[in-house]
Protein backbone atom coordinates (compact mmCIF):
# COMPACT_ATOMS: atom_id res chain seq x y z
CA UNK A 1 0.00 0.00 0.00
CA UNK A 2 3.26 2.25 0.78
CA UNK A 3 5.22 3.25 -2.62
CA UNK A 4 8.13 0.75 -2.22
CA UNK A 5 11.50 2.13 -2.30
CA UNK A 6 12.28 2.10 -5.59
CA UNK A 7 8.78 3.36 -6.86
CA UNK A 8 9.06 6.47 -4.54
CA UNK A 9 12.78 6.39 -5.78
CA UNK A 10 11.94 6.35 -9.63
CA UNK A 11 8.93 9.11 -9.18
CA UNK A 12 11.78 11.08 -7.28
CA UNK A 13 14.47 10.53 -9.87
CA UNK A 14 12.40 11.04 -12.72
CA UNK A 15 10.95 14.35 -11.28
CA UNK A 16 14.33 15.73 -10.53
CA UNK A 17 14.71 16.14 -13.72
CA UNK A 18 12.08 19.15 -13.35
CA UNK A 19 14.94 21.80 -13.30
CA UNK A 20 15.88 20.71 -17.11
CA UNK A 21 14.98 24.23 -19.13
CA UNK A 22 12.21 22.51 -21.57
CA UNK A 23 10.00 24.79 -23.83
CA UNK A 24 6.28 25.00 -23.84
CA UNK A 25 6.06 23.84 -20.38
CA UNK A 26 2.57 24.44 -20.00
CA UNK A 27 -0.15 24.23 -23.15
CA UNK A 28 -3.19 25.97 -23.37
CA UNK A 29 -6.33 26.07 -25.29
CA UNK A 30 -10.08 26.46 -25.70
CA UNK A 31 -12.98 25.20 -27.15
CA UNK A 32 -15.81 26.75 -26.68
CA UNK A 33 -16.85 27.13 -23.06
CA UNK A 34 -13.96 24.98 -21.93
CA UNK A 35 -10.58 25.85 -20.86
CA UNK A 36 -7.21 23.01 -21.27
CA UNK A 37 -3.85 22.83 -19.19
CA UNK A 38 -1.78 20.40 -20.06
CA UNK A 39 1.22 20.36 -18.05
CA UNK A 40 3.90 19.28 -20.83
CA UNK A 41 7.15 17.75 -19.17
CA UNK A 42 6.36 13.96 -19.34
CA UNK A 43 10.21 13.42 -18.97
CA UNK A 44 10.02 14.83 -15.91
CA UNK A 45 6.44 13.47 -15.12
CA UNK A 46 5.37 17.03 -15.36
CA UNK A 47 6.88 18.15 -12.37
CA UNK A 48 5.86 21.98 -11.56
CA UNK A 49 8.75 24.40 -11.95
CA UNK A 50 8.56 27.98 -10.50
CA UNK A 51 7.98 29.49 -14.09
CA UNK A 52 4.98 26.97 -14.94
CA UNK A 53 3.53 27.84 -11.21
CA UNK A 54 3.72 31.69 -12.67
CA UNK A 55 1.99 31.01 -16.01
CA UNK A 56 -0.22 28.74 -14.44
CA UNK A 57 -1.27 31.35 -12.09
CA UNK A 58 -1.19 34.11 -14.96
CA UNK A 59 -3.61 31.47 -16.70
CA UNK A 60 -6.01 30.96 -13.76
CA UNK A 61 -6.39 34.73 -13.46
CA UNK A 62 -7.43 35.36 -16.98
CA UNK A 63 -9.72 32.47 -17.17
CA UNK A 64 -12.13 33.35 -14.30
CA UNK A 65 -12.28 36.71 -15.56
CA UNK A 66 -13.42 35.26 -18.81
CA UNK A 67 -17.08 35.02 -19.05
CA UNK A 68 -17.15 32.92 -22.03
CA UNK A 69 -15.15 29.93 -20.46
CA UNK A 70 -17.21 27.81 -17.99
CA UNK A 71 -14.79 25.19 -17.25
CA UNK A 72 -11.18 24.47 -16.50
CA UNK A 73 -9.80 20.98 -17.28
CA UNK A 74 -5.99 20.55 -16.29
CA UNK A 75 -3.94 17.38 -17.42
CA UNK A 76 -0.26 15.97 -17.65
CA UNK A 77 0.99 15.35 -20.82
CA UNK A 78 2.61 11.89 -21.79
CA UNK A 79 1.36 8.35 -20.19
CA UNK A 80 3.10 8.26 -16.98
CA UNK A 81 2.00 10.92 -15.05
CA UNK A 82 -0.66 13.99 -14.23
CA UNK A 83 2.49 15.54 -11.89
CA UNK A 84 4.70 14.64 -9.99
CA UNK A 85 5.22 17.39 -7.62
CA UNK A 86 6.85 20.51 -7.47
CA UNK A 87 11.03 20.62 -8.61
CA UNK A 88 12.46 20.45 -5.10
CA UNK A 89 16.04 19.59 -6.89
CA UNK A 90 15.93 23.44 -8.50
CA UNK A 91 14.89 24.67 -4.43
CA UNK A 92 17.94 22.44 -3.40
CA UNK A 93 20.50 23.96 -5.53
CA UNK A 94 19.15 27.65 -4.75
CA UNK A 95 19.97 26.78 -1.09
CA UNK A 96 23.17 26.06 -2.10
CA UNK A 97 23.95 28.51 -4.22
CA UNK A 98 22.85 31.00 -1.50
CA UNK A 99 19.74 32.16 -3.44
CA UNK A 100 17.13 31.71 -0.62
CA UNK A 101 15.50 34.68 -2.72
CA UNK A 102 14.25 31.56 -4.87
CA UNK A 103 13.64 29.48 -2.13
CA UNK A 104 11.45 31.74 -0.80
CA UNK A 105 9.73 32.92 -4.06
CA UNK A 106 8.66 28.81 -5.19
CA UNK A 107 7.24 28.34 -2.14
CA UNK A 108 5.26 31.31 -1.49
CA UNK A 109 3.96 31.47 -5.30
CA UNK A 110 2.97 27.98 -5.36
CA UNK A 111 1.16 28.42 -2.33
CA UNK A 112 -0.52 31.08 -3.56
CA UNK A 113 -1.60 29.11 -6.58
CA UNK A 114 -2.73 26.17 -4.17
CA UNK A 115 -5.06 29.11 -2.28
CA UNK A 116 -6.30 30.85 -5.54
CA UNK A 117 -7.79 27.07 -7.08
CA UNK A 118 -9.04 26.31 -3.43
CA UNK A 119 -11.29 29.66 -3.87
CA UNK A 120 -11.76 29.38 -7.58
CA UNK A 121 -15.19 30.70 -9.06
CA UNK A 122 -15.47 28.08 -11.84
CA UNK A 123 -15.45 24.59 -12.19
CA UNK A 124 -12.06 23.21 -11.81
CA UNK A 125 -11.69 19.34 -13.23
CA UNK A 126 -8.05 17.59 -12.49
CA UNK A 127 -7.79 14.38 -14.57
CA UNK A 128 -5.76 12.07 -12.35
CA UNK A 129 -4.40 9.27 -15.02
CA UNK A 130 -1.01 8.03 -13.44
CA UNK A 131 1.34 9.47 -10.96
CA UNK A 132 -0.15 12.75 -8.74
CA UNK A 133 1.86 13.46 -6.27
CA UNK A 134 3.12 16.49 -3.57
CA UNK A 135 2.36 19.48 -5.50
CA UNK A 136 0.29 17.81 -8.24
CA UNK A 137 -1.72 17.17 -5.43
CA UNK A 138 -1.91 20.72 -5.05
CA UNK A 139 -3.10 21.80 -8.27
CA UNK A 140 -5.87 19.54 -8.21
CA UNK A 141 -7.22 18.54 -4.96
CA UNK A 142 -7.88 22.03 -4.05
CA UNK A 143 -9.93 22.56 -6.99
CA UNK A 144 -13.78 21.05 -7.45
CA UNK A 145 -13.99 18.28 -9.84
CA UNK A 146 -10.35 15.49 -9.45
CA UNK A 147 -11.33 12.31 -11.75
CA UNK A 148 -9.32 9.40 -11.07
CA UNK A 149 -9.00 6.05 -13.65
CA UNK A 150 -7.25 3.00 -12.33
CA UNK A 151 -3.98 4.13 -13.33
CA UNK A 152 -3.80 6.80 -10.91
CA UNK A 153 -1.38 6.77 -8.03
CA UNK A 154 -1.10 9.34 -5.37
CA UNK A 155 0.97 10.24 -2.59
CA UNK A 156 2.44 12.77 -0.40
CA UNK A 157 5.51 11.07 0.38
CA UNK A 158 7.47 14.18 1.56
CA UNK A 159 8.82 12.38 4.99
CA UNK A 160 10.71 10.14 2.56
CA UNK A 161 13.28 13.27 1.79
CA UNK A 162 13.07 15.04 5.04
CA UNK A 163 9.73 17.37 4.10
CA UNK A 164 6.29 17.79 4.79
CA UNK A 165 2.96 17.42 3.09
CA UNK A 166 2.38 20.88 2.28
CA UNK A 167 0.44 22.56 -0.73
CA UNK A 168 -2.98 22.61 1.05
CA UNK A 169 -2.52 18.73 3.18
CA UNK A 170 -2.82 20.34 6.11
CA UNK A 171 -6.67 20.91 5.00
CA UNK A 172 -6.86 17.98 2.39
CA UNK A 173 -5.22 15.24 4.78
CA UNK A 174 -7.47 16.54 7.63
CA UNK A 175 -10.59 16.40 5.61
CA UNK A 176 -10.42 12.49 5.89
CA UNK A 177 -12.09 10.43 8.15
CA UNK A 178 -10.52 9.41 11.71
CA UNK A 179 -6.79 9.50 11.91
CA UNK A 180 -6.37 8.02 8.12
CA UNK A 181 -4.97 11.34 6.57
CA UNK A 182 -2.39 11.20 9.30
CA UNK A 183 -1.18 7.93 8.14
CA UNK A 184 -1.47 8.91 4.81
CA UNK A 185 0.66 11.56 5.82
CA UNK A 186 3.44 9.90 8.18
CA UNK A 187 3.96 6.86 5.70
CA UNK A 188 3.69 8.64 2.71
CA UNK A 189 1.03 5.57 1.32
CA UNK A 190 -0.08 5.50 -2.08
CA UNK A 191 -3.40 5.45 -2.99
CA UNK A 192 -4.99 4.32 -5.87
CA UNK A 193 -8.65 4.91 -7.56
CA UNK A 194 -10.60 2.78 -4.54
CA UNK A 195 -8.18 4.70 -1.82
CA UNK A 196 -8.62 8.39 -3.52
CA UNK A 197 -12.57 7.82 -3.70
CA UNK A 198 -13.04 6.32 -0.23
CA UNK A 199 -11.01 9.55 1.37
CA UNK A 200 -13.09 11.71 -0.91
CA UNK A 201 -9.43 12.79 -2.52
CA UNK A 202 -11.16 12.10 -5.54
CA UNK A 203 -14.80 12.78 -6.37
CA UNK A 204 -15.42 11.05 -9.54
CA UNK A 205 -13.69 7.82 -10.61
CA UNK A 206 -13.26 7.31 -14.82
CA UNK A 207 -11.78 4.49 -16.51
CA UNK A 208 -9.06 5.54 -18.65
CA UNK A 209 -10.12 4.27 -22.04
CA UNK A 210 -13.13 6.48 -21.89
CA UNK A 211 -10.74 9.76 -21.30
CA UNK A 212 -10.71 10.60 -24.92
CA UNK A 213 -14.85 10.24 -25.20
CA UNK A 214 -15.25 12.73 -21.74
CA UNK A 215 -12.80 15.35 -23.21
CA UNK A 216 -14.38 14.88 -26.97
CA UNK A 217 -17.64 15.46 -25.31
CA UNK A 218 -16.68 18.46 -23.68
CA UNK A 219 -14.86 19.94 -26.21
CA UNK A 220 -18.55 19.95 -28.57
CA UNK A 221 -20.43 21.40 -25.95
CA UNK A 222 -21.62 18.90 -23.77
CA UNK A 223 -21.91 20.18 -20.36
CA UNK A 224 -19.31 18.69 -17.61
CA UNK A 225 -21.98 17.20 -15.23
CA UNK A 226 -23.71 15.31 -18.37
CA UNK A 227 -20.15 14.13 -19.54
CA UNK A 228 -19.75 13.28 -15.93
CA UNK A 229 -22.61 11.27 -15.87
CA UNK A 230 -21.87 9.38 -19.08
CA UNK A 231 -18.92 8.43 -18.73
CA UNK A 232 -17.98 7.77 -14.65
CA UNK A 233 -18.55 4.62 -13.12
CA UNK A 234 -18.65 3.52 -9.25
CA UNK A 235 -15.67 1.11 -8.33
CA UNK A 236 -17.40 -1.44 -6.18
CA UNK A 237 -14.07 -2.90 -4.46
CA UNK A 238 -12.56 -2.02 -1.27
CA UNK A 239 -9.10 -0.32 -1.34
CA UNK A 240 -6.36 -0.60 1.23
CA UNK A 241 -7.33 2.37 3.58
CA UNK A 242 -11.10 0.98 3.89
CA UNK A 243 -10.09 -2.79 4.33
CA UNK A 244 -7.57 -1.67 6.83
CA UNK A 245 -9.25 1.09 8.24
CA UNK A 246 -9.90 -0.74 12.07
CA UNK A 247 -6.15 -1.10 12.50
CA UNK A 248 -5.33 2.66 10.93
CA UNK A 249 -7.39 3.58 13.98
CA UNK A 250 -6.06 1.40 16.70
CA UNK A 251 -2.26 2.40 15.91
CA UNK A 252 -2.49 5.78 14.78
CA UNK A 253 -5.45 7.44 17.35
CA UNK A 254 -2.69 7.52 19.74
CA UNK A 255 -1.38 11.18 22.10
CA UNK A 256 1.89 11.33 20.72
CA UNK A 257 3.87 10.59 17.50
CA UNK A 258 5.95 7.61 20.56
CA UNK A 259 2.72 6.38 21.14
CA UNK A 260 2.15 5.87 17.86
CA UNK A 261 5.28 4.13 16.66
CA UNK A 262 5.19 1.74 20.37
CA UNK A 263 1.89 0.82 19.21
CA UNK A 264 3.46 -0.41 16.48
CA UNK A 265 6.15 -2.35 17.76
CA UNK A 266 3.78 -4.23 19.83
CA UNK A 267 1.78 -5.77 16.96
CA UNK A 268 2.97 -8.56 15.00
CA UNK A 269 0.65 -8.59 11.99
CA UNK A 270 1.78 -7.80 8.70
CA UNK A 271 0.80 -4.64 8.59
CA UNK A 272 1.97 -3.14 11.79
CA UNK A 273 5.53 -4.31 10.70
CA UNK A 274 5.47 -3.09 7.88
CA UNK A 275 4.31 0.25 8.65
CA UNK A 276 6.60 0.40 11.74
CA UNK A 277 9.68 -0.50 9.15
CA UNK A 278 8.63 1.87 7.08
CA UNK A 279 8.14 4.96 9.81
CA UNK A 280 11.49 4.22 11.01
CA UNK A 281 13.00 4.85 7.33
CA UNK A 282 12.03 8.63 7.50
CA UNK A 283 13.07 11.80 8.42
CA UNK A 284 12.67 11.76 12.38
CA UNK A 285 11.87 15.40 12.17
CA UNK A 286 9.44 15.50 8.98
CA UNK A 287 7.46 12.59 11.44
CA UNK A 288 7.42 15.21 14.61
CA UNK A 289 5.98 18.74 12.51
CA UNK A 290 3.39 16.22 10.10
CA UNK A 291 2.45 14.98 13.68
CA UNK A 292 2.08 18.56 14.81
CA UNK A 293 1.16 19.81 11.78
CA UNK A 294 -1.70 18.20 11.39
CA UNK A 295 -2.60 18.66 14.96
CA UNK A 296 -2.70 22.36 14.86
CA UNK A 297 -4.11 22.64 11.77
CA UNK A 298 -7.20 21.19 12.86
CA UNK A 299 -8.22 24.15 14.47
CA UNK A 300 -7.28 26.61 11.86
CA UNK A 301 -8.73 28.54 9.15
CA UNK A 302 -7.53 27.23 5.56
CA UNK A 303 -5.62 30.94 5.18
CA UNK A 304 -3.87 29.89 8.44
CA UNK A 305 -3.04 26.57 7.57
CA UNK A 306 -1.55 27.96 4.27
CA UNK A 307 0.53 30.64 6.12
CA UNK A 308 1.55 27.33 8.64
CA UNK A 309 2.85 25.61 5.41
CA UNK A 310 4.60 28.22 4.30
CA UNK A 311 6.49 29.05 7.80
CA UNK A 312 7.05 25.15 7.86
CA UNK A 313 8.85 25.39 4.48
CA UNK A 314 11.37 28.02 4.89
CA UNK A 315 12.26 26.31 8.22
CA UNK A 316 13.01 23.22 6.18
CA UNK A 317 15.03 24.87 4.05
CA UNK A 318 17.15 26.45 6.82
CA UNK A 319 17.44 22.82 8.48
CA UNK A 320 19.29 20.07 7.68
CA UNK A 321 17.11 17.06 6.78
CA UNK A 322 15.38 18.46 3.60
CA UNK A 323 18.57 19.11 1.75
CA UNK A 324 20.30 15.86 3.04
CA UNK A 325 17.18 13.86 1.79
CA UNK A 326 17.60 15.55 -1.59
CA UNK A 327 20.93 15.03 -1.66
CA UNK A 328 20.86 11.36 -0.62
CA UNK A 329 17.58 10.54 -3.24
CA UNK A 330 18.44 13.05 -5.96
CA UNK A 331 21.60 13.99 -6.14
CA UNK A 332 24.29 11.23 -4.87
CA UNK A 333 21.49 8.69 -5.53
CA UNK A 334 22.75 7.08 -2.32
CA UNK A 335 19.28 6.48 -0.64
CA UNK A 336 20.81 6.17 2.92
CA UNK A 337 20.34 10.10 3.89
CA UNK A 338 21.74 10.74 6.80
CA UNK A 339 19.15 12.38 9.26
CA UNK A 340 19.76 14.74 12.25
CA UNK A 341 18.97 13.85 15.05
CA UNK A 342 18.80 10.28 13.42
CA UNK A 343 16.17 8.98 15.77
CA UNK A 344 12.89 9.40 17.19
CA UNK A 345 14.05 9.43 20.30
CA UNK A 346 17.17 11.67 19.89
CA UNK A 347 14.46 14.83 19.11
CA UNK A 348 14.32 17.48 21.77
CA UNK A 349 10.87 19.83 21.45
CA UNK A 350 12.74 22.20 21.10
CA UNK A 351 13.85 21.03 17.71
CA UNK A 352 10.48 20.91 16.77
CA UNK A 353 9.30 24.43 17.86
CA UNK A 354 11.78 25.93 15.59
CA UNK A 355 9.77 24.74 12.69
CA UNK A 356 6.85 26.53 13.69
CA UNK A 357 8.39 29.67 14.73
CA UNK A 358 7.21 32.92 13.37
CA UNK A 359 8.80 34.30 9.91
CA UNK A 360 8.17 37.88 11.02
CA UNK A 361 7.42 40.05 7.82
CA UNK A 362 8.18 37.34 5.76
CA UNK A 363 5.54 35.61 6.52
CA UNK A 364 2.95 34.46 3.89
CA UNK A 365 -0.15 37.44 2.99
CA UNK A 366 -2.77 35.65 0.82
CA UNK A 367 -4.54 39.09 0.47
CA UNK A 368 -1.19 39.80 -1.59
CA UNK A 369 -3.13 37.63 -4.37
CA UNK A 370 -2.75 37.07 -8.06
Amino acid sequence: MQFSLSEEQLAFQETAMAHVSEDQTLLSDVHGDVGWITLNRPKALNALSLEMIRSFAELLNEWEKNAALNTIVIQGAGDKAFCAGGDVRAVYEAKKAGDFHTCDAFFREEYTLNAFIHGYTKPYVSLWDGIAMGGGLGISVNGSHRIITERAILAMPETGIGFFPDVGATTFLNTIQGVIGLYVGLTGARLKAADALWTGLATHFMPSSSLPLFKTALEKGTSLEKALSTYCQHPSEKGFLESHVELIEKHFNQPSLMDIIESLAQDATPFALQTYTTLRAKSPTSLAVVFRQLQEGKSLSFTERMKLEFRLSQHFIEGHDFAEGIRAVLVDKTHNPCWNPATLEDLRDQDIDFFFSSLGERELDLRKTL
